[in-house]
């Protein structure tokens, strides 16, 4: 399938929540990104196109790394979706691949995600920790990954990364709240 990748305008909005809400079952994601738009703190939201319609989404937002009294920032990638029934035809890595090639582009000099560890690698995403970088949750080590597109001006010492409020204040049912790249 050949789809078109390019930057979310207005008239997406819609299909963007549709996809997010199919393809995590649940309406938390689009909610996510509803608020960082909202809060304008999008700092990349790239479309898949069949057509007209919206067949995947990736945004990305800022994150910071805090060191000491330092702090550098870059990009955080969550959510990624593709509608269920076009999974693993190759959109995602598209978004993906564009997604990181813009960031480079602009300067951005880190991407980090919370996600899949066989899927993320094939980018160049490697366990956060491998460059001192610490998830501000309990989570597996490697599923915190990190893709330096600058990896120059990465802090030299350990840090953590600091993601937007609207993750832990985008909640569903019970208080979860949605932290997952993918």
């Amino acid at each position: 399938m050949s789809v078109l990748i390019r930057e979310e305008r207005p008239e997406d909005v819609a299909g963007v929540r549709r996809v997010n809400e199919q393809a995590f079952g649940q309406p938390q994601e689009a909610a996510l990104v509803d608020a960082l738009r909202a809060h304008d703190a999008v700092l990349l939201s790239l479309v898949a196109l069949d057509g007209d319609r919206v067949v995947g989404h990736v945004l990305y937002s800022a994150v910071r790394l805090e060191s000491g009294g330092d702090a550098l920032e870059g990009a955080g990638l969550a959510p990624m979706a593709v509608l269920p029934e076009l999974q693993r035809t190759g959109i995602g890595s598209e978004l993906v691949a564009r997604g990181a090639l813009e960031l480079r582009e602009r300067g951005c000099p880190f991407i980090v995600v919370l996600g899949h560890p066989e899927y993320y690698p094939r980018f160049g995403f490697v366990p956060a920790s491998r460059h001192g970088v610490r998830c501000p949750w309990e989570v597996p080590d490697e599923v915190f990954l990190l893709l330096p597109l600058d990896a120059a001006r990465l802090p030299r010492t350990a840090s953590t990364a600091r993601y937007r409020d609207e993750f832990s204040s985008v909640t569903e049912g019970e208080g979860t709240s949605s932290r997952s790249g993918t």
